[in-house]
C-alpha cells in the first residue's frame, strides 16, 4: 500500500490564552496542500521502519510513524509490517509533515487490516500523537480551535489557484515560538474570515507567530514582502513557522531558487 500524505498550512492563526493544562487556545483554520511525502505499508514477518529522502532527527522509536503503528497494534493485536517513508515535507517548518505521516499510518493500517476503526476513533488514535494529528485523518479544510483537536467542517474551496510554498531552513522551536508572544482578544473568528472573500484576508487574516518570528529573523519579513510582490492574493507563515506560502490566481515563477538552503514548491489546487 503507497498513501501520500499531505502538508498542510494554517489560515490564520489566533494564540487567545494559556490552558491549565500547559497547552494554549488557539484559533486556525487548517487546509491540506498538494505537497506530500510518500509512505509505504506492507505486511512483514518482523516490524521495521525505513526512512529515505530528508533525514528525520532522533531515535527511530520516537518517530510519530513508529508510535501510530504501535497504538494500533496495542489496540487491534494487527501483525507486522514494513514501514517505508520518503520525506519530502521539512521538519518543524510549520507544514505539519511528521503528524501527517501518523495519521496516514492509522489509516492505511485500518484499511489495510480491514480494523472498520470509525473515523471519530481514528481521530482519537492520532490526538495522542499530536495536536495536528486528527487534522489529517479527514484531511479536508476544517477549523481547529481548544490546542487544534477540535475541529469544525469547512466548505473553503481553492480549486483553482496554486500555492507558492517558500521554506528558507530556519528552525523555530517550540520554546523561541512562544517566547514573548502576545494573546489575541480578536473581534472576528478565523471563521469569519476564511468565510469572507479571499481579497479581505490580506488585512483581516493574521498569523501570531509572525511579530516574534520576524523580530528574531528578518529575513521572514522580506519572504512575505516578496510573495505579495509577486501578485499573492494572500501570504503568511504556516504554524509557527518558517514556512512561508503564497496564493495566486496564475501560476507563479520561482524566484528564491538561487537562495542557499531554500526550498520553494509551486502546486496547483485541484479540489
Amino acid at each position: 500500500m503507497i498513501l501520500f500524505p499531505p502538508a498542510k498550512i494554517n489560515l490564520g492563526l489566533n494564540v487567545l490564552f494559556k490552558r491549565e493544562d500547559g497547552f494554549h487556545q488557539i484559533d486556525t483554520c487548517m487546509l491540506p496542500i498538494p505537497f506530500v511525502d510518500v509512505l509505504e505499508l506492507v505486511p512483514a514477518p518482523t516490524f521495521s521502519f525505513h526512512q529515505t529522502g530528508l533525514v528525520i532527527p532522533g531515535p527511530t522509536e520516537n518517530n510519530l510513524c513508529v508510535k501510530a503503528y504501535s497504538i494500533l497494534e496495542r489496540n487491534f493485536s494487527i501483525p507486522p509490517v514494513y514501514i517505508h517513508l520518503r520525506k519530502e515535507i521539512p521538519m518543524g517548518a510549520g507544514l505539519g509533515g511528521g503528524s501527517s505521516n501518523a495519521a496516514y499510518v492509522l489509516k492505511g493500517l485500518n484499511n489495510l487490516y480491514e480494523l472498520n476503526i470509525p473515523i471519530s476513533h481514528l481521530e482519537d488514535f492520532a490526538a495522542e500523537l499530536g495536536s495536528d494529528c486528527p487534522f489529517f485523518i479527514k484531511n479536508e479544510a476544517q477549523f481547529a480551535n481548544g490546542r487544534g483537536e477540535i475541529l469544525t467542517e469547512s466548505n473553503l474551496c481553492l480549486k483553482g489557484y496554486f500555492i507558492k510554498v517558500v521554506n528558507p531552513g530556519i528552525h523555530i522551536g517550540t520554546k523561541e515560538a512562544y517566547s514573548g508572544i502576545a494573546f489575541q482578544n480578536v473581534g472576528l473568528s478565523v471563521k469569519e474570515i476564511v468565510e469572507s472573500p479571499i481579497e479581505n484576508w490580506k488585512n483581516n487574516l493574521q498569523n501570531a507567530f509572525e511579530i516574534n518570528a520576524f523580530l528574531n529573523h528578518p529575513i521572514l519579513s522580506k519572504i512575505k514582502a516578496q510573495l505579495y510582490a509577486e501578485g499573492a492574493i494572500y501570504a503568511a507563515m504556516s504554524g509557527s513557522g518558517s514556512t512561508f506560502f503564497g496564493i495566486f490566481k496564475d501560476e507563479p515563477s520561482r524566484s528564491f531558487a538561487d537562495f542557499d538552503g531554500f526550498l520553494e514548491s509551486i502546486h496547483k489546487f485541484k479540489e
